[in-house]
């Protein structure tokens, strides 16, 4: 599904596209360190939620993507979820990590593309000629119980959408919400 040896990010093919100051930001954090992270800070309309751009471009990993919880921690996840990409720990669907939380683990989940246009803005702009992988990656409550299982809180179900579901079949939510 995904072309493993074809980039058309804004690094690898020259364009006639203007460049903002985000995008000046993103190209030069994946040039020099391999990916950048993307935040959307919480508002009165949801959660916040954070994404990387650069791991595809850089080690052919799908880029993550984290939900619910302060940016800040999200970056602070993504990063280090990222230098395990480094060094060589590429993200797989259904993947327990155990380096992304202190005493918590985490899982992978594909990301169906429906959602992508909706929550993935920047990266599609970076590459220009998606698709492109994408993984949620889901935290588990202070229990340890992931939004899928059956004793879960619906607060930790609601700030954290189910993106391996298609939107169109995703319970409503503030989610689904966004065009």
């Amino acid at each position: 599904m995904f072309d493993q040896h074809v980039c058309h990010c804004l690094l690898c093919v020259e364009r006639d596209v203007e460049l903002d100051e985000i995008d000046h930001s993103t190209m030069r954090h994946v040039r020099e360190r391999g990916w950048g992270v993307i935040m959307v800070p919480e508002d009165e309309d949801g959660p916040g939620w954070a994404f990387t751009v650069g791991l595809w471009h850089t080690f052919r990993s799908p880029e993550a993507a984290m939900f619910g919880l302060r940016v800040d921690v999200m970056q602070n996840c993504l990063n280090t979820l990222a230098d395990g990409v480094a060094a060589g720990r590429h993200l797989v669907d259904g993947q327990e990590r155990d380096d992304v939380i202190r005493n918590y683990s985490v899982v992978a989940r594909s990301v169906d593309t429906s959602w992508y246009r909706s929550l993935f803005g920047m990266a599609l702009h970076f590459y220009q000629e998606p698709p492109l992988p994408f993984m949620e990656i889901v935290w588990p409550d202070a229990d340890g119980r992931f939004p899928w299982d059956a004793d879960a809180t619906p607060k930790l179900r609601e700030l954290q959408p189910t993106l391996w579901i298609p939107k169109d079949d995703h319970a409503p939510g503030p989610w689904t919400k966004l065009p």
